[in-house]
């Protein structure tokens, strides 16, 4: 796979990848947000991961960026969520609700040496009905949020816990009477075979007579 290192006031590095690796390296979350040692000809590189280009229909990688980094510039970067409790929120485990992100991942600014993995963000406190927002995340020393809401003074929200949806008895008839319905349509269109197969037989029997 042909990839390209880049930045750092440095020359622009081409580079062979094995597709099998980059592949493999791909499927695992911190790839993408993580500080990658990367060897070149040149010898090894620290870097990130820009950009990934895939084969428009193909399982296969076509091209892949990154970008070198320095260890006194800030680096501007997307870390995913990770939403921990969700099981043992009281909305999740007393009432029953259904638990959903609403964002996966947030854009931060940092040096390299506070590049968080993952941001961790805890719902086990959530109830029913109840959301959390982009101001209540915890973030790590050193580390800011860039993200275009952010910056334009929105909060949206991340999470939140929403009521199971409950089936009224009004549309449980319904549907069993459609079920019904359907059903005696099935009956009478069977039974219309079975009458004309008896005419049929009369038919026979009177020309058998005569």
């Amino acid at each position: 796979v042909p990839a390209m290192v880049y930045g750092a006031g440095k020359d622009n590095e081409a580079l062979l990848l094995d597709h099998n690796e980059i592949m493999h390296n791909l499927d695992i979350e911190a790839f993408h947000s993580a500080i990658i040692s990367l060897n070149t000809t040149s010898g090894p590189q620290q870097v990130i991961l820009r950009e990934v280009q895939r084969h428009r229909y193909r399982p296969r990688v076509t091209h892949v960026d990154f970008q070198r980094i320095k260890a006194t510039e800030k680096l501007h970067i997307k870390v995913p969520l990770h939403f921990e409790g969700a099981d043992e929120a009281p909305g999740v485990k007393v009432d029953e609700g259904i638990f959903s992100n609403l964002i996966t991942e947030l854009d931060i600014t940092c040096l390299p040496k506070d590049l968080p993995e993952y941001i961790a963000v805890d719902v086990s406190a959530l109830g029913i009905n109840e959301t959390i927002h982009l101001s209540a995340v915890q973030l790590p020393e050193g580390v800011e949020i860039t993200s275009t809401a952010a910056l334009e003074g929105e909060d949206p929200t991340i999470a939140t816990i929403a009521p199971p949806r409950v089936i009224e008895e009004d549309e449980v008839a319904d549907a069993e009477e459609d079920l019904e319905g359907l059903e005696g349509e099935g009956a009478e269109a069977g039974a219309a075979p079975e009458g004309e197969q008896q005419a049929g037989d009369a038919d026979s029997a009177k020309k058998s007579e005569d």
